[in-house]
Order: C-alpha cells, then structure tokens, then sequence
C-alpha cells in the first residue's frame, strides 16, 4: 500500500448489481439507444404505464379524494403499520363482493404499491431450504425478490397453444415437501390472458392436492376484455388458502401512487394457524407505509367511482389490443399465438431466422430503439428468450404509429430471398 493511503474496509452489496435483468435495467439501456436527431415522437410500448395519454386519464372521483383528504389537513401523520382500518375494512368488502364468505379486515394488509407487496410475501416465505413456483413467462421481480431472498425458485409453463394456461403436469412435477406456495398472474402481464374460472379451480385442487397455497397477482383485476370475465382466485379459497396482492395502479391508471395491499383469503383459518399473517405484520412492522391521506381517500376511490370509468378504460384496451394485434399480423417476423384478453401486455415470437444483422431479442430492442425510437420489452426479461413483450396500453393512433415503424423496421432487416 503506497504511503499515506488508507485501506476501506467497506463495499457495497453486489447482489443488487442486477439491474441489466430488471425491466428498469432493460428500460435505461433502451432509452440510451434513442437517436436524438430523430424528431418523431418516442413509443413506449416497453413499460405498462398509460398513465400520461389523456384516454387513460384516471377519475376525477380518484383525485377528489384525494385532494379533500391532503386539505383536511388531518392526515399528515404516521398511520397505524398495517393501515387505516377504514381503508381495511373498504377493501375487505370491495374484495368479499359476491364471494360466499366475508374476507376479514383484520386480514388486509396495506402497502406501498405491489411492489412492496412481492417484497413483503416473498420476504416471509424464504425461510432455510424453502422453495417457490413461478410462471415462465411471468414479473422478473418475483424471482428478483426471491433470488434476494435466497429463496429457491422453480419455473412452471405457460402453455402459449392453450391461451397461456398453466401447465399443471410440469407444477406436480416440480413440487417437493419444501415448496410452500403457488404464484399466478391473472389477468396475465406479460402474455395478456385472462384464466377460465375452471381453470383458476384446477389450480386451485392442484395446489390443495400438494398441500401448499396461491399467491393470486391480481393487479390487473377487472381488466378483461375478451371472452373470459375476471374471476378473483379469492372463489376458490375455500378450496386452498388464498393470498390476494394488489394495487390502484393499473385499475384506476394511478402507477405513480404507489398504492397496494396484501389480502388473505382464509375462511378456514389455515394461513392464521400455519403462522404466515403474523409473519406478514412482522415484516410490516419494521416497513414503510402507505401515505396516510392515501390510506384515507381509498373508501371514497372504492365507493365512488362510477362503473362508465372502468368501461371506458376497457373500451380503449379492447381497441389497442385489437389494433396491436392486427399489426403484428403484418411484421413478418413477430408470431402472436393468443390474442390478448386482458391486462396491458402481449408476448409476441420472435423468428430471428427471417432477419439479417440481428442476433437475440436484446438486439432487436436496442437497433429498434435506435432506428424508430420504440421501445419494447427483450421477451428474456421475462423469461422467454427471443419472444418480445409488447405494450398496447397507450394511445390508439400511438400504438399504430409504433406498430408501422416496427413493420418498417423488419423490412430494413429482412432477410433477402
């Protein structure tokens, strides 16, 4: 050591140097490539956030409370750890409405988006020697979390020939006695299917017949816009034990909120014996929470908005949906096996045989980024490597807009015959 210098014994922690896996990561690296000679406006079809097009603009209903609740002047302080009970209690019934049972409000847990919601549940469930099962494709940020977590992650399939079903063989298969739960997506981000409620049962029995429980993602709850309505997994919690994680985000198109909640459906009372909800608080406990005028303002957010807002919103996605995949229909080298019923994404194939000068769907991305100033999501993110997830919720002239510059894009890189 040279005189004079002090050796640190300090570094930072390299397993959060992910962030080329992230959809984040992924996101920066797109927004880099961006040509800012190119003067037409950028598409973004890489990340679910409509929130900035005036046709997802969310409900004046929404930002009344919201703005009544700041005014007030009486939530500016710390809220309870585990919420509001009136904003517990407003989702307990908002999420009971026609269930056979009445989920308990002292079974909602409030959280800063659904972010913080997969931390939370993944948090408690990574005991010693534990494992979990994901679907491929699915959200990187379960396995992010989990691999943060050290706990051990077993992908299931999602059959693209059966509208992105759950393969149930491959999930008796992976299951050991150290698996302790189940995820699902429904409505599907990234492959934009929405589960039959036989199907939601199937899984259900299967996972009461392997003896571990559903972690329902349900985000995108109520956007369905196809032939299959939104069934809640909370139907079958008298079947297998039922944990609810959700948000405002996407329903009301309020992203930036940071807005969500844990819910579990237990009528037999079998996560409350296995000790899972105490977990939950105890992590809470130790966590951040909501903001308080937030917390306040959800009973009238839930109450109040009019069933034309949600109407409204699913008349736009059935729109782009139908627009995006129309247009994938002309881009030679995208394949789009089920079209989207649901959510804000579709997962598209990508046939890297019919291109010249492109090597994986990372590339692809980037050289897009950088001729059409696009964006769209590299399909590994997600766990399907060389298949693109693609964004529709956005502006309708947008999206089309977006879709002719990627046609464009696959002629420049055609291959020649």
């Amino acid at each position: 050591m040279e005189p004079g210098k002090k050796k640190w014994r300090f570094r930072g922690n390299r397993e959060l140097n992910s962030a080329a896996i992230t959809v984040h990561g992924v996101m920066e690296m797109l927004m880099e490539k961006i040509n800012k000679d190119d003067n037409r406006p950028i598409i973004p079809l890489a990340r679910t956030d409509p929130s900035t097009f005036a046709c997802f603009r969310t409900t004046p209903v929404a930002v009344d409370a919201v703005a009544e609740a700041v005014q007030s002047f009486e939530f500016n302080g710390y809220p309870n750890t585990v919420g509001v009970v009136s904003a517990r209690r407003a989702i307990a019934e908002y999420l009971s409405h026609n269930l056979l049972y009445e989920i308990s409000p002292e079974n909602v847990y409030l959280t800063i988006g659904c972010t913080q919601a997969i931390e939370i549940i993944v948090s408690v469930l990574a005991y010693p020697g534990a494992n979990i099962l994901l679907p491929r494709p699915g959200y990187p940020h379960y396995e992010t979390r989990a691999d943060f977590s050290n706990l051990e992650v077993r992908h299931f399939d999602l059959l693209p020939e059966k509208a992105w079903e759950v393969d149930l063989d491959s999930v008796e298969a992976l299951a050991d006695r150290n698996t302790t739960a189940i995820f699902i997506i429904n409505p599907g981000n990234p492959c934009g299917n929405v589960f039959t409620f036989q199907h939601l049962k199937k899984i259900a029995e299967t996972a009461r017949k392997l003896g571990i429980f559903v972690i329902s993602d349900e985000v995108y709850a109520g956007q369905a816009f196809g032939s299959n309505p939104f069934v809640s997994m909370a139907e079958f919690a008298t079947i297998v034990p039922v944990i609810i994680l959700g948000s405002l985000s996407k329903q009301w198109v309020v992203p930036g909120w940071r807005f969500g909640w844990i819910v579990a459906c237990d009528p037999n009372a079998i996560l409350q014996q296995s000790g899972i909800l105490e977990c939950i608080k105890n992590y809470i406990d130790i966590s951040a929470n909501p903001p308080t005028f937030l917390q306040e303002a959800l009973p009238q957010i839930l109450e109040k908005t009019r069933s034309e807002f949600f109407s409204n919103i699913l008349h736009v996605l059935r729109e782009d949906a139908q627009i995006c995949y129309d247009g994938i229909k002309e881009i030679g080298c995208l394949t789009c096996p089920h079209k989207p019923e649901g959510s804000m994404t579709v997962m598209v194939k990508l046939n890297l045989s019919l291109l010249e000068g492109i090597s994986d769907d990372m590339d692809f991305c980037l050289k897009l980024a950088k001729e059409e100033s696009v964006t769209v999501l590299p399909g590994f993110v997600v766990g399907l490597k060389n298949w693109l997830r693609i964004t529709f919720a956005i502006d309708p002239s947008s999206l089309d807009d977006g879709l002719k510059r990627m046609k464009a894009f696959h002629e420049r890189h055609a291959k020649k015959l």
